[in-house]
């Protein structure tokens, strides 16, 4: 039972992260590949905010979050609206994110330097609880909770809200959404901004989780953010929550029966598997916008 809360922990940050990524996916059929810059950026200025402002994780997160939104406006206005009207569009955004994420990144050497970065040891406090043999610190309830709330937040957006029609209309088809009165340019820039917002704080709750920043984590984030909205269904955010959380399972009870060195063989040929028994992953694009 230890391992598998270790693992819904681990889980629901990789679920943040890939709903972020298979936003964009979904609503706009675009691959935005400077998603793992931001996770990587938002982690490093999250500590900045709390280890040089001495501001407190309660406001350090929010402020990620509409950090997120505003790198996710620059990459959707620079790398995407440029492109919109040529015949390659998809594959031409897809390069253009890949420069910008770099730009972000060399940025973000240029002010942080190589070295690993950690927030202060009284950063948060070292609360846990335990409840029938189970050990469960108040950090990770805090990253759960945050997790959820904006998952929960993002699937009432989308189902419940005159922006979430919006988004929907787009994802059917941009031109008719234009005809019937859509702001398709405002809904583009919207999505991205909260794609980027829910991917920012993503970084900063795992830089929270394991205590370090590096230069490389978003490289590694981003494989397992494609891996997991291959499997649950490109486009699906349903599929990226319940592969984000498998994802972290597997993670843990390879480390835990297996060792540390196969944690990433065991996880990704799990995911692997369901994709030979299931090609179209967990749920399939057009359930996703129908959502």
């Amino acid at each position: 039972m230890q391992q598998v809360l270790n693992g819904i922990f681990a889980g629901s940050i990789y679920a943040l992260f890939a709903i972020g990524f298979t936003l964009v996916f979904g609503v706009l059929d675009r691959l935005n590949l400077a998603h793992a810059a931001v996770f990587t950026t938002s982690a490093y200025v999250g500590i900045e905010l709390v280890a040089d402002l001495g501001l407190s994780i309660w406001l350090a997160i929010p402020a990620v979050l509409v950090m997120g939104a505003v790198l996710g406006l620059v990459i959707e206005r620079v790398a995407f609206r440029p492109l919109k009207g040529r015949h390659d569009a998809h594959f031409a955004g897809l390069i253009s994110s890949i420069a910008v994420g770099g730009m972000f990144l060399a940025l973000l050497q240029a002010r942080y330097g190589p070295d690993t970065r950690r927030f202060p040891a009284d950063a948060f406090p070292s609360t846990d609880f335990e409840l029938g043999g189970v050990r469960i610190t108040l950090l990770q309830l805090v990253i759960l909770g945050v997790s959820l709330g904006l998952m929960l937040g993002l699937a009432y957006l989308v189902n419940r809200t005159r922006l979430g029609r919006g988004m929907r209309a787009v994802a059917e088809n941009p031109h008719a959404a234009a005809v019937l009165g859509v702001n398709v340019d405002r809904v583009t820039a919207t999505t991205f901004a909260i794609s980027s917002a829910l991917g920012a704080v993503a970084g900063v709750l795992l830089a929270f989780y394991v205590n370090s920043a590096q230069m490389t984590m978003g490289f590694n984030i981003e494989l397992k953010g494609l891996a997991v909205i291959i499997v649950g269904g490109m486009g699906s955010l349903k599929g990226a929550m319940i592969g984000g959380i498998a994802l972290g399972l597997a993670e843990v009870f390879a480390v835990q029966y297996v060792g540390s060195s196969w944690r990433d063989v065991v996880a990704f040929g799990l995911l692997f598997g369901i994709l030979l028994l299931r090609p179209q992953g967990l749920f399939g694009a057009r359930q996703v916008r129908e959502v």
